[in-house]
């Protein structure tokens, strides 16, 4: 037997969570799988990753309009993570494997459905890397921007939230389709970090813009072709002004909605009909059957030194509470990992 530490959600949320609504709590764990725990594994966790969508989970919404379900209070909170496996049932899985994939956020985490765990077998890359660019972050963004997006060279990109975790990969990989990109971002720093890491050809701080569809009038004075939604909300409403004759948005997220009680209504959709604007929604979970495709091209870029990607690590599970809250402030550069244990 040895601890495991565990973050609790202890309620679900309103408005905007706080670190007291995620308590830390010891229990003990015995390293070995269950014998009657069928065909499971046992990780040690090393990294955790926070996300916008887990905010939805914290909210106790149960219908269907969710993709996921709601996390239960009491219990740990659920997320994707990287993890050693420290003993194994699974035929498929040994002791001692690197893998990522859905896990809760804990020392040790017994995993009874080994179908969300993907095998690591590039280490040569950070491990903290499979929660965001080789993880769910980069499969969101390779398959959003190229399969809904479809863009052709010379066309103009707009992305919201474009340093975070996803946003700085969509805008990489449209540069690399010869695009001109445009970013926002909420600080001069995450401005500069998208001009000057990821080549972004112009960006700007929505904090600071007191109308956005000045500020997009600005960037795109012919109109925008494809936007890659994160935000939602005023911007979005801003976006549909800007966008060209046949555009496509591709609706990753809405961040700003997220802790509103009453999502914000918006106002410009008719432009969807008078410039046939196709906006389409999608799950990365409908995509997770073609990682090889994905992996194979990122790490080949990766190993070119034709792409970086920045993250935002937080050391110690007892700090995972307030690494997932500073998303929602802001306050994160780049992705926001949660560091464990490391290797």
């Amino acid at each position: 037997m040895t601890t495991n530490r565990q973050i609790i959600l202890k309620d679900y949320v309103k408005g905007f969570p706080k670190e007291s609504d995620m308590i830390l709590k010891t229990s003990a764990i015995d390293l070995k799988v269950p014998a009657d725990g069928g065909a499971a594994v046992l990780l040690k966790n090393l990294y955790l990753s926070c996300d916008p969508y887990m905010r939805l989970r914290m909210g106790g919404i149960h219908d269907s309009f969710y993709y996921t379900s709601s996390f239960t209070p009491g219990q740990p909170i659920v997320g994707l993570g990287v993890g050693r496996i420290v003993d194994s049932s699974h035929p498929e899985f040994e002791k001692g494997e690197l893998v990522w994939g859905m896990t809760k956020w804990e020392d040790y985490t017994l995993i009874q459905s080994v179908g969300s765990l993907f095998k690591i077998t590039n280490t040569a890359v950070p491990l903290s890397y499979y929660t965001g660019i080789l993880g769910m972050p980069g499969v969101t963004a390779y398959f959003g921007f190229f399969e809904f997006c479809a863009p052709k060279e010379g066309e103009s990109v707009f992305i919201s939230a474009a340093s975070g975790a996803v946003g700085q990969l969509v805008g990489q990989f449209a540069k690399s389709k010869g695009c001109y990109v445009v970013g926002s971002a909420g600080s001069e720093e995450k401005v500069d970090l998208l001009k000057n890491k990821f080549d972004f050809d112009d960006a700007f701080n929505y904090k600071e813009e007191t109308d956005f569809n000045v500020a997009l009038k600005r960037c795109f004075p012919k109109g925008i072709d494809i936007y890659f939604e994160n935000t939602g909300g005023k911007m979005l409403d801003a976006v549909l002004l800007n966008m060209k004759m046949k555009g496509r948005i591709a609706v990753c997220g809405m961040i700003s909605q997220y802790n509103r009680e009453e999502p914000e209504g918006v106002r410009n959709l008719f432009q969807m009909v008078a410039k046939r604007i196709r906006m389409e929604g999608f799950i990365v979970f409908d995509h997770y059957h073609k990682y090889n495709e994905f992996s194979d091209k990122v790490q080949s870029l990766l190993k070119q030194g034709k792409i970086s990607y920045v993250e935002d690590i937080t050391e110690g599970l007892e700090n995972a509470p307030s690494a997932l809250i500073k998303l929602f402030h802001g306050a994160n550069v780049g992705k926001q990992v949660v560091a464990v244990a490391r290797e």
